[in-house]
């Protein structure tokens, strides 16, 4: 939904007892409404057996408490089926078969589901960096040189720092919860929706096209040093000349 929310306000709103939390992220089990809802701090909201209608009256209580609206459409659906005969979680591609309702197991799936779709976000901002960047690497291929001028560039240079730290910022949302070390069933659910979400080989991904957009971004400032040095080379070049007319004029 956006860049990032408010954790710590939220909450003082949010009249509804916390199930578990940290400053980055907040887990609500409503087991009276049998909903489960999950808010990351980096801008996601992953909902439990929410009818459409609660979703938007959700969306815009939290929606005072966002920061940097994402107006794309960046969502994920994912079946959770109950099936009381089974003894063990049963993970496919698009849902996930458990024994009973257990809070627990539906953090952990609904916290996967929010990595995906934060990964999906990133991995379109680096696509736009290097997208917008091959212009200027093309114009460099066929002319040789940067016909953008020095303001432009750092403008650019500098959106494109900002959209590079932003990711950074976030990338901890890769790291695993808390509760999966204490508990060697939910260890392994974890490790099977990281294989079934591809979330380590997108991370892995996400990571090579920061390394594109940080060598992009040198290569422009290169550039942009040489521009200003030979036009301080002609500065220096056109003084010399001129103090030289100046003292053949006076002798």
């Amino acid at each position: 939904m956006a860049e990032s929310f408010n954790i710590k306000k939220f909450r003082a709103a949010f009249q509804n007892e916390v199930h578990s939390g940290s400053t980055s992220e907040v887990f609500y089990a409503l087991i009276d409404e049998k909903r489960y809802l999950y808010v990351f701090d980096y801008g996601v909201v992953v909902f439990g057996n929410y009818h459409e209608n609660d979703k938007k009256e959700f969306i815009e209580f939290i929606t005072p408490f966002a920061s940097k609206r994402v107006h794309l459409d960046l969502s994920e659906e994912y079946r959770i089926m109950i099936d009381s005969t089974i003894d063990r979680v049963v993970i496919k591609s698009d849902w996930v078969t458990v024994p009973n309702l257990d809070a627990s197991v539906l953090q952990i799936v609904m916290l996967n589901i929010g990595q995906s779709v934060a990964l999906e976000y990133y991995e379109m901002l680096t696509d736009g960096l290097i997208t917008s960047s091959r212009q200027y690497i093309v114009e460099l291929e066929t002319k040789g040189r940067l016909s953008i001028s020095k303001v432009n560039l750092l403008k650019y240079i500098g959106k494109v720092l900002n959209v590079k730290n932003s990711i950074i910022d976030n990338l901890y949302i890769l790291d695993d919860p808390n509760q999966v070390w204490d508990n060697e069933e939910l260890h392994l659910l974890n490790r099977r929706l990281k294989l079934n979400f591809d979330i380590n080989p997108r991370f892995k991904d996400l990571d090579y096209r920061l390394e594109i957009v940080k060598d992009n971004l040198t290569l422009f400032t290169d550039v942009l040093n040489v521009r200003e040095s030979n036009r301080l080379e002609w500065i220096i070049i056109i003084l010399i000349v001129m103090e030289i007319l100046i003292a053949l004029f006076f002798h």
